[in-house]
């Protein structure tokens, strides 16, 4: 039975199959729980972090093994732009209170985070680190590299932000009386990047549509504007 086990473990496809079944064991622990933190990215991800060692596999070896998903990344995320372009002439509309509200979003939620993170006495590294956690996780990476920060801190900090905004944005949103389903996807994709995104598009299309909108220009404006700020 353990060379069975072995054999089947050591299987390239092993890992993206287990992947697959922890983010469908997630989603049933979402729908049948309601739990407001069963997100379906961190319960996936802690079951991972709890299935991968009792399979001996380590993370270098999951990484190598499951870049057929991070291949597909590109593709999913290009695949946003079918809800942009259906919602191409309501953005054109709203051109000027999108832009108003990306720039003011996104200039609050950087002042307090890295306000917040000096006044606890967070040193240049953790706040180059933390800058751009709303931001989806290639361009951060990038942007904390080139800023002096941790590029694996950013990572962390940009799941945490992605999961807690997912979860709660909606019920912040609900508690707020936002209803329209522009101002709830601009939201969603400004505070919490590609899965905030994934959540609005479980909203609707034209929720998805803005939250597309805004990670996407979150992104391309924290690419430009950080490393000035910085600067």
């Amino acid at each position: 039975m353990s060379a069975a086990r072995a054999v089947l473990f050591g299987q390239p496809l092993f890992v993206v199959a287990l992947t697959l079944l922890a983010y469908q064991l997630a989603l049933v622990v979402q729908r049948r729980s309601g739990w407001l933190l069963a997100q379906p990215v961190l319960v996936a991800t802690l079951l991972l972090v709890a299935a991968l060692p009792a399979c001996g596999i380590d993370y270098p070896r999951y990484r190598q093994d499951s870049a057929l998903l991070w291949l597909l990344l590109g593709p999913a995320t290009v695949a946003l732009a079918v809800p942009l372009h259906a919602n191409l002439a309501r953005i054109r509309r709203l051109f000027w209170p999108v832009s108003i509200a990306l720039l003011v979003g996104g200039g609050v939620t950087l002042a307090l985070t890295l306000g917040l993170a000096r006044l606890f006495g967070a040193g240049h590294a953790v706040l180059m680190s933390l800058a751009p956690k709303s931001v989806t996780s290639p361009i951060a990476i990038a942007l904390a590299e080139r800023l002096g920060g941790i590029p694996a801190l950013t990572a962390v900090f940009v799941m945490i932000t992605g999961v807690l905004g997912a979860a709660l944005g909606p019920r912040l949103l609900d508690l707020a009386r936002v209803r329209d389903p522009a101002a709830r996807g601009l939201a969603l994709g400004l505070a919490a990047h590609a899965i905030g995104t994934a959540q609005a598009l479980q909203e609707g299309p034209q929720a998805g549509g803005f939250a597309a909108l805004a990670m996407g220009l979150g992104g391309a404006l924290s690419a430009l504007l950080l490393p000035l700020l910085a600067g």
